[in-house]
């Protein structure tokens, strides 16, 4: 039923969008021959006429479209005709052809304004942390640190904890030999060893049975994120790189001493590697009591774990006033949709895998799963913010959606005659196959995501 709920929330997107076309058009007295839910790809599933308009109901349920007699290579308007789309004027053209995307976002509008007078509170996106039980053993160092079962953990290594997700990445990125050195902190340590020994040069080999004092104590470097990584909206990258593998060896030969013996392999600058290598602290900086308490250092062990739970509980914002309701229905939407762009640039960029592109199939999925976890309101939040995305990426200027059509209206304003409509149908035409192309990759990861989950 979850899933079934979705599915209807989903059409009820497509639905609004070429609605927005479709009234718009009308309203300029332009002619609408089809009204088309899905895409015109494979058998048509249903088909009926009201008045002078065929609505026809395609098997592939990814999108809809409005058809209009400029559309129709056979059509019997007569090409003067006012009801044709190409003979009214620019402006007009460009509101029909926007409509679908204002309709979107007017509808994902409605849609948040609607869950913040239901429910009487939007979601703030951010989450109170809290640390449980601590189970780690008795030599860990997380039970020196000071951390009590109950403190809300607000910050580690000076990153606003807002959610489970962010602690847990820093915390997975400090584990112990983890094999990532930062050269900032390999130099400062190599600046140490090479105090404690100076007749040696950075990268000379030091000769065998040559015992090398090591510093007590190292620079550590601290793993950090932004507010972007944070919140999932891009992948967190360390900025160190990989420590060598030839340099493994050295690692279990200088753990815990305080004097390494060569055996004439490695330089100095080797061991100021090998030393800076999974040393990282985690500073946590938590609540108890109304008081805020910075914690001694958390080191993990080489499997990322301090060895303590986690609980969250999401913070609401109260939406029981008139001016709550639009202040915070738009405050939550900005935010979500700003996020989302720039997750959508992050793709773009190549920062975030195109095997993490996910469309309908799994969106439906989630969305299910919101609904049965935690009520309508969570889906009906949800095709919001896929309304706002279906905007945003509409608008983008493609050929074969809206975006594509406006470039092509801005290019006639410019170049004071309309764009040779062959060149129109075959950059359109390829540009459609493209997005059919892509819509069946997407198709795939959702699959793939689902049946691996």
């Amino acid at each position: 039923m979850s899933i079934l709920i979705m599915i209807l929330l989903l059409s009820l997107l497509i639905l609004v969008h070429e609605a927005g076309h479709f009234f718009a058009a009308r309203a300029f007295g332009i002619r609408v021959d089809k009204f088309g839910f899905g895409l015109p790809v494979g058998p048509t599933l249903y088909k009926t006429k009201v008045g002078d308009v065929e609505i026809l109901v395609h098997a592939m349920l990814l999108g809809g479209y409005v058809s209009f007699p400029d559309d129709e290579k056979d059509c019997d308007l007569p090409k003067d005709s006012p009801e044709r789309f190409v003979n009214k004027p620019a402006w007009q053209r460009a509101i029909v052809v926007s409509a679908g995307v204002i309709a979107n976002v007017i509808c994902a509008i409605a849609l948040v304004m609607f869950v913040a007078i239901y429910s009487g509170k939007l979601p703030s996106g951010n989450y109170e942390v809290y640390a449980g039980n601590i189970s780690a053993p008795k030599d860990a160092s997380i039970w020196e640190s000071g951390l009590q079962t109950g403190d809300r953990i607000i910050k580690a290594n000076g990153c606003d904890i807002n959610n489970a997700y962010s602690l847990v990445t820093i915390v997975k990125n400090s584990a112990k030999n983890n094999g990532m050195i930062d050269s900032v902190t390999v130099d400062e340590n190599f600046k140490r060893l090479k105090d404690l020994n100076p007749g040696l040069s950075k990268d000379e080999t030091i000769p065998e049975e040559l015992a090398i004092r090591l510093p007590e104590n190292l620079s550590q470097e601290v793993i950090t994120m932004d507010k972007y990584a944070a919140k999932g909206a891009k992948y967190f990258k360390h900025k160190g790189v990989k420590i060598d593998e030839n340099l493994l060896e050295l690692v279990k030969q200088i753990e815990g001493k305080t004097v390494y013996v060569s055996d004439g392999k490695y330089s100095l600058y080797d061991i100021a590697k090998v030393l800076s290598n999974g040393v990282h602290p985690i500073n946590l900086t938590v609540q108890r009591n109304g008081e805020t308490i910075e914690l001694k250092p958390i080191y993990p062990d080489k499997n990322g774990v301090i060895g303590v739970a986690l609980a969250t509980k999401q913070t609401m914002i109260e939406t029981k006033k008139p001016v709550s309701i639009v202040k915070e229905s738009c405050i939550y939407l900005w935010d979500n949709t700003y996020i989302m762009m720039y997750s959508l640039g992050q793709l773009f960029t190549g920062n975030i895998p195109l095997k993490d592109m996910h469309g309908v199939v799994a969106i439906t999925k989630i969305g299910g799963d919101m609904i049965d976890k935690s009520g309508a309101s969570s889906g009906i939040l949800l095709a919001a913010l896929i309304s706002m995305n279906l905007a945003i990426l509409n608008i983008l200027p493609i050929p074969a959606l809206d975006g594509g059509h406006l470039m092509f209206l801005i290019i006639e304003k410019i170049i004071g005659r309309p764009v040779d409509e062959k060149v129109i149908e075959i950059v359109s035409t390829i540009f459609f196959s493209l997005l059919i192309i892509l819509m069946i990759f997407v198709v795939f990861n959702d699959i793939t995501l689902i049946v691996n989950k």
